[in-house]
């Protein structure tokens, strides 16, 4: 796989695939102000609608509720969930509706076209909520901002990351310093080609649009009207990549390989280096102790020394009846102490400042989770989302296909990132 997340990793919560909201994009004119909570009392009726919890976070959220409204006497707080299937398809009906639920678990890229719709309160034009925007962590508060349109439309609530694997058998082998990975994409490339000059493959699969990010790579322009791919960096990217592709320095069947299976060529030491968790450290330890014992746990390579963070969030209905309460109720759902109790309970990590240097995050308490969540967690404090919120499944269909053929010979790198740019942009014109 490429080298930006495996499906452990971004499995939070069962909200792990990103899906594509477009049904309603085209309605509204994208100011994103609506209703505002100024000056107004935090009382009334309010709906909050997650994302797949109840199951496991039943009596979490029951008394995270309970306590608001112990606090706010006049608040009523009624919440739903629903299904991880069709989440995108039920808030754009819910939307075109006029019936979406009041505060709203979703990701940035299905904030998009709600806010585009101006179906979702802008927190920076809204005196009280913009009053809470220094605690959180930058990364993760411009993570909700919608290209062109300014400002922020959701609080930013649980993120994830995660480390890279490798073997340091394998480093040894090909006359490596296996305690000295690679930081940079020229390391790694480096790496790489020496791995490959001893028959081995160092990763799984072709780059991603997250792989473009780290290497520097504007995937947009700052209007969000166009991809930009296919500039000079990111051709250059790819060129490095085919270079790799063909001196075997990817595995042998990069093309078809998906995220959980480079985990098992990782496993069976096919390929170097991967993501991964504490599942998988536990996996390798009782399935190959050889390459448990001589595993080493890095930070992903990046040239802008930022890394990749996946976020959740919280938007309050911009047409609110009961907006001040809605809002009150989004910031206490996602205030600091709400956030690490929450993140004590599950893999994710708090968006908030000053809760990831809490020993929990910072500190190995001698368990194979604790030693991943601290190298999780030492990334996501200057992290940054390089997923475009205007990028859909069918666009990553689409790059991963351009680059298939550019490794396969059919076009060079400039060519294959000009037609993808070209598909995506007509995509991007279709709404």
């Amino acid at each position: 796989m490429s080298i930006h997340r495996s499906a452990a990793i971004r499995t939070v919560i069962g909200l792990g695939a990103a899906l594509s909201l477009t049904t309603i994009a085209a309605c509204g004119g994208g100011g994103g102000g609506g209703g505002s909570s100024t000056d107004a009392k935090i009382d009334g009726e309010i709906k909050f609608q997650t994302w797949n919890l109840r199951a496991k976070f039943k009596d979490y959220f029951e008394g995270l509720i309970a306590d608001f409204e112990k606090a706010n006497p006049g608040a009523k707080v009624t919440w739903v969930d629903q299904p991880a299937d069709n989440y995108a398809d039920k808030l754009s009906a819910d939307a075109s509706a006029g019936s979406l639920p009041d505060v709203v678990n979703l990701s940035p890229d299905l904030a998009f076209p709600l806010a585009k719709a101006d179906t979702l309160l802008n927190l920076e034009k809204d005196p009280v909520a913009a009053k809470f925007k220094p605690e959180y962590l930058e990364g993760a508060w411009k993570g909700f901002e919608m290209p062109g349109m300014g400002g922020t439309y959701a609080f930013p609530w649980y993120l994830n990351s995660g480390p890279l694997f490798y073997n340091k058998t394998m480093f040894r082998e090909a006359g490596l310093d296996e305690n000295k990975p690679p930081k940079t994409f020229d390391e790694l490339f480096t790496d790489a080609d020496k791995l490959a000059a001893k028959g081995k493959a160092t990763l799984g699969q072709p780059p991603t649009i997250e792989d473009f990010g780290r290497y520097g790579v504007e995937a947009m322009d700052t209007a969000g009207e166009k991809f930009t791919l296919n500039s000079e960096k990111g051709v250059e990217l790819l060129t490095k990549y085919k270079e790799l592709y063909d001196k075997n320095g990817l595995h042998k069947q990069t093309l078809t390989l998906k995220d959980d299976s480079t985990g098992t060529k990782f496993l069976q030491q096919e390929i170097a280096m991967n993501p991964g968790s504490a599942h998988d450290l536990d996996k390798f330890k009782s399935e190959a102790p050889s390459l448990y014992e001589n595993i080493g746990i890095t930070d992903v390579p990046t040239n802008t020394g930022k890394q990749n963070m996946y976020l959740q969030g919280l938007a309050v209905n911009s047409k609110s009846k009961s907006a001040s309460t809605a809002v009150a109720f989004a910031h206490f759902v996602t205030d600091q102490k709400n956030q690490e109790d929450f993140g004590h309970k599950v893999a994710v990590f708090p968006s908030t400042k000053g809760s990831l240097d809490k020993d929990y995050w910072s500190k190995p308490d001698g368990t194979e989770e604790g030693r991943i969540r601290v190298a999780s967690a030492k990334m996501l404090p200057t992290a940054v989302n390089y997923t475009p919120v205007l990028f859909s499944d069918e666009m990553k269909t689409i790059l991963r296909n351009e680059i298939a053929k550019c490794f396969q010979g059919k076009a060079d790198p400039k060519a294959a990132l000009d037609s993808a740019v070209d598909q995506m942009n007509k995509l991007l014109q279709q709404h």
